[in-house]
């Protein structure tokens, strides 16, 4: 088969679509954004990754399925530009209005662009407890059997240490900022754990490389947590304003649910109730735990002496 995949951004939701390419078969086109073009090129031999700049390749080309998973009009114009046999996912319809294909039900119906507006939208979002992974192979026609993540080789930049805590999450999400994590820093090194707070790095295989220099990793739900997951490094995960059943674990991560979730579901603006709502001892005793864990996964790599015999 001839595919080709829309999936522009953000980062983290191009990570957690690459299990698609261990069960999509044939010649692939990815077109993403530029900045996550390094994260697919090379994943595999048969595809072919393009930047949105370079999309004019396309044109006029036939593919025997098409997959857009965005939700905006300028990308599902570009379907315009191309033929296709099959089409999963957005498109525009004969009045420039977004539609979605019927078997793409299960992930549009709880996005921008749902037939019930957002406001249901969020509420179904909300109600759902599948996976992005199990509602978009559904639509696909496949069944999600805890397909890895595919990841490239990382750029190394010399940090390490036990845990790593990334604490930004950017101007669309910034009810994601929890307010103690400073304080959580301050709180494991006094038990002997070597801390960083994650850099900012000019390459995201940079960044890759810092997630993996870590035992564990302490994070909202952000790009660092999908690094960790798809390179199986024990994570603490706080959701405070977006869905945590729509990310799968792994078997590597604790997920931590904020008590105010349901006030503050998807929303955008900025309440510092939502930063605040999750305990700090929680986050605690749940970093700790997954140090733990991370010792066994390793072979027992060593623990500071005061942290191995410590019960929580």
């Amino acid at each position: 088969m001839n595919i080709l995949i829309i999936k522009l951004g953000a980062t983290g939701d191009v990570v957690r679509t690459t299990p698609l390419l261990k069960r999509l078969a044939g010649q692939i086109t990815w077109i993403t954004a530029a900045k996550n073009a390094e994260l697919l090129r090379g994943l595999a031999e048969d595809l072919n990754c393009l930047t949105w700049e370079e999309r004019a390749s396309v044109h006029g080309q036939m593919y025997d399925l098409a997959i857009n998973l965005e939700d905006d009009l300028e990308t599902a114009q570009l379907l315009r530009t191309v033929r296709f046999r099959q089409l999963f996912g957005a498109y525009a319809d004969s009045d420039n209005r977004l539609r979605y294909t019927n078997d793409a039900t299960a992930w549009f119906d709880l996005s921008l662009i749902s037939v019930y507006g957002k406001e249901k939208a969020d509420y179904l979002k909300l109600q759902n407890r599948q996976t992005y992974q199990e509602l978009v192979f559904r639509g696909l026609g496949m069944a999600f059997e805890g397909d890895r993540y595919l990841l490239p080789k990382a750029v190394k930049t010399g940090l390490v240490g036990d845990i790593a805590i990334s604490s930004a999450a950017g101007p669309v999400w910034p009810m994601k900022n929890w307010a103690y994590y400073d304080q959580l820093k301050e709180e494991l090194e006094a038990r002997g754990f070597v801390v960083n707070f994650l850099p900012k790095r000019n390459s995201l295989l940079e960044h890759l490389a810092d997630v993996q220099g870590h035992r564990c990793l302490v994070s909202g739900d952000s790009l660092p947590m999908h690094f960790a997951l798809g390179s199986f490094v024990r994570c603490v995960s706080l959701f405070t304003c977006t869905s945590p059943w729509e990310i799968f674990g792994y078997g590597v991560q604790t997920k931590i649910e904020s008590p105010l979730l349901g006030d503050f579901f998807y929303q955008r603006g900025f309440d510092p109730r939502a930063t605040q709502a999750i305990d700090l001892e929680e986050v605690y005793e749940a970093t700790i735990r997954e140090c733990l864990a991370s010792s066994t996964d390793t072979g027992g790599a060593r623990l500071p002496a005061n942290v191995e015999s410590l019960q929580v």
